[in-house]
Order: structure tokens, then C-alpha cells, then sequence
């Protein structure tokens, strides 16, 4: 999928020297980053679970990581939960623009985003995104999925939200909000064009995200006596904390709906 070539937000770090100033975005304002640890983590779990389904086809002729962790709705309905969230870690081994477009949109939306969230919450927004993801496409469609683009389009819909709910301190928000809503329009629009594409399981994704970003995300506030201002997250813990249980629960009571439904 497409993903914005860079980062809006103010930003300044001695371990980003690409790094744009934080008075290009907002005058004076010193803001702290930290290094997107969980994004790298992340891409490097993928590619080792990607490596072990190579040697896993080369070795029995078998794919065995997709085969026990790939959403398959009958083995999902049969009570084998875990393949509601294990699908991100996974890739088509036939296509390999599949894992490397999903780990360049990881790794180019991730580094935006983690410094902003922190490392625990953007895990927490990169599994909820998947899970959402997951669950939709159990509701909605047959067929077998997997693939990262689930927790990847929730990483899209918080990008939204950050640049919506913080406008104030950026440069043409309204651009690059609509810029970041038509990314999301056209990887879906082409989803919906390829048959081959789990749409329902992008679409799943992207309210996931969006929705705990709404309620969890940063809400940036400027504290200090100039020259000496700080760009600082104002939501509180638990607003993030609760807003971590009521979507996961949300998304869990749909699944368990879902799967009691087709038992009757």
C-alpha cells in the first residue's frame, strides 16, 4: 500500500538526523522522541516468521507457520482464537511485493508514529489494528487471509486522527489530512478491484485503529515559559488504558458473536 513519503509532526532528535526542526512546525517548541524500537521489533519478528515459512516449504513442502496461524475461519469457529492475530506476522511466500510493501508501510508510517505514541501504545494500536482487522474479515468474508496490511491500515487511520486532533501545531494540517484519507480511499478502492485482496480485513483494520486513536492517541499542549517550551501528550493514562479495553472488547464480543451465531 501507499503511505505518506514523511512524517508531518514537529520533531527533534539527535538519533533522527533526518529529522526536520521543531520551529519549522512549531515556533520554539523543544520535543523529545525516542527511537521507534517496537516498529523495527515488529519488521524483524515478520521477516524471521517470513524466513521460517521459506524454509518450512523448502524443507517438508509445507507452510507450516501459515498453516497453523493464517485466519481460516472453520479452524477459527473450531475454537483456535490465536489465528485472530497471528495473520500479521505472515506473508505470502509466492509474492513477495506482499511483505515488502507491508514492511515499507510499517517501517515508514511506525517511524512517525511510535515517537509520538510511545513504544507501548503504538503496540498496543499496531495489534488492535490486526485484531480488528482479523475479526472483520471472519465476519465478512470466506476465504483465507493473511498478511500485515490489517494492522498497517488501523497505523493509517491513527495517522489521521493525530494530525486532526493536533492541527494546531502543524503546517497545512487540512493537506496532509486529506492526503492521508486518500491513501486509505485508494489502497481501498483497489482492494475492492482485486479479488485477490482482503478488503474487509483493511477496512476492519482501519476503524480499529482510528477508533482507539481517537480515544488513546496524543493530544500535544505546549507547556513552559518562552524560549523555553515543550511539546507535551496531554491524554490521560486512563483514557488510553480504557480505550485499550473497551476496543479490544468491542472487537473480541463480535468475534464471540459471530462464532455463536454460526453454531446455533
Amino acid at each position: 500500500m501507499n503511505v505518506p513519503p514523511e512524517s508531518p509532526y514537529p520533531r527533534t532528535s539527535s538519533d533522527q538526523p533526518e529529522a526536520r526542526s521543531a520551529s519549522q512546525q512549531a515556533s520554539a517548541i523543544q520535543v523529545q522522541r525516542v527511537r521507534p524500537v517496537v516498529t523495527y521489533s515488529l519488521i524483524g519478528v515478520t521477516v524471521v516468521v517470513y524466513l521460517l515459512q521459506l524454509y518450512s516449504i523448502s524443507q517438508f513442502g509445507i507452510d507450516y507457520p501459515a498453516a497453523y496461524g493464517a485466519k481460516v475461519n472453520e479452524l477459527i469457529q473450531a475454537g483456535q482464537l490465536w489465528r485472530l492475530i497471528t495473520p500479521v506476522f505472515l506473508h505470502s511466500t509466492s509474492f513477495y511485493a506482499h511483505i515488502l510493501f507491508n514492511m515499507y508501510a510499517l517501517y515508514s508510517l511506525g517511524r512517525g508514529l511510535e515517537p509520538e505514541y510511545g513504544h507501548s501504545r503504538f503496540l498496543a494500536l499496531y495489534l488492535l489494528g490486526g485484531f480488528g482487522g482479523n475479526v472483520a474479515s471472519f465476519i465478512m468474508t470466506p476465504d483465507a487471509s493473511y498478511g500485515a496490511s490489517t494492522a498497517i491500515f488501523g497505523l493509517l487511520g491513527a495517522e489521521a486522527v493525530l494530525v486532526y486532533q493536533n492541527r494546531r501545531f502543524l503546517r497545512n494540517p487540512r493537506s496532509v489530512f486529506l492526503n492521508i484519507i486518500a491513501i486509505a480511499a485508494i489502497n481501498l478502492i483497489l482492494g475492492f478491484v482485486n479479488p485477490g485482496i482482503d478488503n474487509w480485513g483493511h477496512l476492519g483494520g482501519l476503524i480499529a485503529g482510528t477508533l482507539y486513536a481517537w480515544f488513546a492517541g496524543p493530544l500535544w499542549d505546549v507547556e513552559g515559559v518562552s524560549p523555553n517550551l515543550r511539546l507535551v501528550d496531554r491524554r490521560p493514562v486512563n483514557s488510553i488504558l480504557t480505550a485499550g479495553v473497551l476496543v479490544f472488547a468491542l472487537v473480541a464480543a463480535a468475534a464471540l458473536y459471530t462464532i455463536y451465531a454460526r453454531a446455533q
